[in-house]
């Protein structure tokens, strides 16, 4: 498990392109037949990736880091799978997960694996953990059933339809939020104008990308922006004091994933374009 800490703002500013690089981006998260685990001290969130192909993964907890038996002990989990379709089985009950499924786990459940349908064309299973205090059914939602909001406009590149999973009127959890973005082609620009919102923290796995193509992943205090590289398949962890907007040279696929204080999805703090620096 990699441990990330909290930084101050004010440290921030400081920072060059290796050290931004080794606090907040996530650059290699899927691995043939094992998890990998990211911790962050930022709302306690774990960020997590598995691609079973020859075997079956077992989600298991890091006893070191999170004294805990079993890795929902204390904890609750949205996972969605960005490959194939693949296999979820919660404490003996299978779920067949198709690209851009989702499904949300609650405290509680005890044995949770991972498969592929096709070893040559794996599922990529994607994941946000959040601390929980109470037990939520476990649910599976397809994209089809996920809560669509229609946003932008092609004259701003940032035409775009959210697709929200886990959250107030959808599946429910103790505090995690979750979701996806997908923007439509010929739109590069994500969240923007931006914001902050000081009750949650962010998480983004930019996704759907061109070997080529990469996301300029803008954070920082709104008169504080610095910028991190972004490749297909990375994640990048945005504290709450800091905007989260990205720009593609193409269009892309990302999966947010909030946590904090509220699970109100329009609690932010907007950023005029003038403030911006």
């Amino acid at each position: 498990m990699d441990i990330r800490y909290a930084s101050h703002p004010n440290e921030v500013k400081q920072f060059d392109t290796e050290r931004l690089q080794s606090e907040f981006q996530i650059s290699s998260l899927f691995k043939e037949n094992e998890v990998t685990l990211v911790y962050s001290h930022v709302d306690r969130f774990i960020i997590g990736g598995v691609v079973p192909t020859t075997q079956t993964v077992q989600l298991q907890s890091d006893r070191k880091n999170m004294a805990a038996d079993y890795f929902l002990e204390r904890r609750e989990i949205g996972i969605i799978n960005i490959g194939a379709r693949g296999t979820i089985t919660v404490d003996g009950t299978a779920y067949t997960m198709d690209s851009k499924d989702c499904i949300y786990i609650g405290l509680g459940s005890k044995e949770i694996t991972f498969a592929s349908d096709n070893a040559s064309e794996p599922a990529k299973f994607y994941f946000n953990s959040t601390p929980a205090h109470k037990t939520y059914p476990t649910v599976k939602a397809a994209i089809s059933e996920a809560t669509p909001a229609h946003l932008g406009s092609i004259n701003t590149s940032n035409e775009r339809t959210i697709y929200k999973y886990i959250h107030l009127d959808g599946i429910q959890s103790c505090q995690l939020v979750m979701g996806m973005t997908l923007l439509k082609p010929g739109n590069m620009w994500n969240t923007m104008p931006s914001h902050t919102h000081n009750r949650r923290s962010e998480v983004y796995l930019y996704f759907d990308m061109p070997e080529d193509a990469v996301v300029f992943h803008m954070m920082g205090e709104p008169q504080q922006t610095r910028h991190i590289v972004m490749r297909n398949e990375q994640a990048v962890i945005s504290p709450s004091w800091s905007i989260h907007s990205g720009v593609g040279t193409n269009n892309y696929t990302f999966i947010w994933g909030m946590a904090g204080e509220n699970q109100m999805f329009d609690d932010m703090d907007a950023v005029a374009m003038k403030d911006l620096k």
